[in-house]
């Protein structure tokens, strides 16, 4: 796509004057096409089939299907079309709730003509950079995809880690897992998500000059170019990383809907955000959470992580958080002990994704190190553990793109549509 092509854009409203009006407002920018409108969430769906815009300009409130809902259909048929949603509703709810559904951007309307144009212009760039990035590829071959190759998809996947019991492992699974996951293809990036007293620079020794705080207030203007300036390159790997602020002070700035904004952005540059996590459900963890693909829930044979975890368990629940999407692993299996992953499963009523044994002489010198113990022996206990987590996460979110595609061909199929 070249330098000059247009940003093609989809109107969406119910009302035929508001309608007409953007179209007006936006003729004069000689980088914008109008290349349809809808007024009704339907329409949308339908308008979007058949345009493949690059930007669409969606209203919240509309009869037949809501903006947020038409949003959520366009983003899972075609990752690729940016959305922003307009809205006479500023609330802060409303914004969390397009962001979720995939919504690139949220303007209050009615929307300033500066800010209106710089956020289709910053969509419009994201759609053809990946528009370009898929052109790139080879195509696929006949028979059956690989794993990698069913999970390479046009947006990247969030994988975050959490333990509710502090002291689990769970930067050291964050790095190895990233480790793992990381190659030419499918590039990782490593987020720490400890805001206070995040290690993980440490656990790959690498010394940072930036970090998050440096992003999220920028996070309704971001792109490839600030990013990469703000993220640093692991020396050995080169797969990248978003440290934590330098100083605990300053995690305060971090404002959880922009964390979100941040990762969902890092989903468009990298096929894997790997996000570690402290055991405390700080509003940016949660909010990572809300936007994150799978959720690795990490305890180990102490019974207080066990509690812990259970209770989690029972949070997630309340919070709406499915549980197709938590991946409970237990770090440390000694064998010697006689509580048994199988028996914490059958407790939880969740399955067990993967089980990381107990291997000190490994994981020790590894961290004192600042070195990955997967760039080692992979024949090593801990390291055959991680490679079968990875195994269980790249097959997870193989299965619920399958999902998608799925209930995508069954909703065509509905009569009406």
């Amino acid at each position: 796509m070249g330098a000059d092509a247009k940003f093609r854009i989809l109107i969406v409203d119910d009302i035929s004057e508001t309608r007409e009006n953007v179209r007006k407002l936006l003729q004069f920018e000689n980088d914008f096409e109008v290349v349809g409108a809808a007024r009704t969430g339907r329409e949308a769906i339908d308008a979007a089939r058949e345009t493949r815009p690059d930007v669409i300009l969606m209203d919240i409130n509309m009869p037949d299907m809501d903006g947020i809902t038409a949003t959520e259909t366009i983003h899972r048929n075609d990752p690729v079309t940016q959305i922003i949603i307009l809205s006479v509703q500023g609330d802060p709810n409303y914004m969390r709730r397009a962001m979720l559904a995939g919504a690139r951007d949220f303007l209050t309307k009615p929307p300033a003509l500066d800010d209106l144009v710089a956020a289709i212009r910053r969509a419009g760039k994201i759609a053809h950079e990946e528009r370009q990035k898929a052109a790139s590829q080879p195509p696929a071959q006949a028979g059956t995809p690989t794993l990698s190759a069913q999970a390479s998809t046009a947006l990247g996947k969030i994988i975050l880690l959490y333990s509710p019991k502090g002291g689990a492992g769970a930067t050291t699974m964050a790095v190895n897992l990233a480790t793992t996951l990381h190659n030419d293809e499918n590039p990782v990036v490593l987020v720490d998500g400890s805001l206070q007293f995040g290690d993980v620079s440490v656990f790959i020794n690498e010394q940072v000059k930036n970090h998050v705080a440096d992003l999220t207030p920028r996070a309704d203007e971001l792109d490839a170019e600030i990013v990469e300036e703000v993220l640093a390159k692991h020396s050995l790997t080169g797969m990248r990383l978003l440290a934590c602020p330098p100083r605990p002070e300053l995690a305060e700035s971090v404002n959880p809907d922009q964390f979100a904004k941040v990762l969902q952005f890092l989903r468009v540059m990298y096929s894997y955000v790997v996000v570690d996590t402290c055991s405390t459900l700080t509003e940016p963890i949660l909010a990572a959470m809300d936007v994150a693909d799978v959720i690795i829930l990490i305890t180990t044979q102490d019974i207080p992580a066990i509690k812990s975890a259970r209770l989690y368990l029972d949070l997630a629940d309340r919070l709406k958080i499915s549980r197709k999407r938590i991946l409970l692993v237990m770090n440390r299996f000694d064998k010697r002990i006689g509580i048994l992953p199988e028996k914490v499963a059958e407790s939880f009523h969740h399955g067990m994704a993967a089980v990381i044994p107990f291997d000190e002489r490994t994981v020790v010198p590894s961290i004192n190190r600042g070195t990955p113990f997967m760039l080692g022996d992979r024949s090593r206990p801990a390291a055959r553990g991680i490679l079968d987590l990875a195994q269980v996460v790249r097959q997870t979110l193989v299965e619920f793109s399958q999902a998608d595609s799925g209930r995508e061909k069954v909703a065509q199929k509905r009569p009406g549509r």
